[in-house]
């Protein structure tokens, strides 16, 4: 039984969102101090193989470290775009999973930064080779670890939030 080949180039995707554009202020309406809704977000044909995506939000500038506001994963891979407001629910009709945020939530946790200078805010999407089946609730480290040798292509999207 020979092994599979896994791809050594990652391909790009282009992650975008029709609620700002890349490096641009996060409208207060998708952050906790308003609606606290994920925002649209759109991306480019991935590579032939696709089997699912997954999706994380962060925030490297949070005073504790790493902030991870939004975990979804094993994302259908017809899917080329997730609606504003998506479900915060452990799975979505069409069986794509949710993890925990850093709030202990499931779904979107808006960004909540203290008062002070903006924060940025990472949104990075990974076109998989594979479904990674883990249980709803499953943290970004479980996720980035199923993850290994899996990533066909990825993108992201930065905006920022300040108060």
């Amino acid at each position: 039984m020979s092994a599979v080949p896994k791809p050594t180039l990652i391909a790009k995707l282009t992650l975008t969102s029709s609620a700002f554009a890349p490096g641009a202020k996060i409208p207060h309406h998708h952050t906790c101090s308003a609606a606290d809704v994920s925002p649209p977000l759109a991306w480019s044909e991935p590579p032939a193989g696709t089997q699912s995506f997954a999706l994380i939000m962060d925030d490297p500038d949070a005073p504790g470290g790493t902030w991870t506001h939004w975990v979804i994963f094993d994302l259908p891979a017809q899917t080329r775009s997730l609606d504003e407001n998506v479900e915060k629910q452990k799975e979505l009709s069409n069986g794509a999973r949710q993890g925990r945020n850093d709030f202990g939530k499931f779904g979107y946790g808006g960004p909540c930064p203290p008062p002070g200078k903006p924060h940025r805010y990472f949104f990075k999407l990974y076109a998989l080779d594979r479904k990674l089946a883990l249980i709803p609730g499953a943290t970004k480290e479980n996720v980035e670890k199923a993850m290994q040798g899996h990533v066909l292509a990825e993108g992201e999207l930065m905006g920022r939030f300040g108060r």
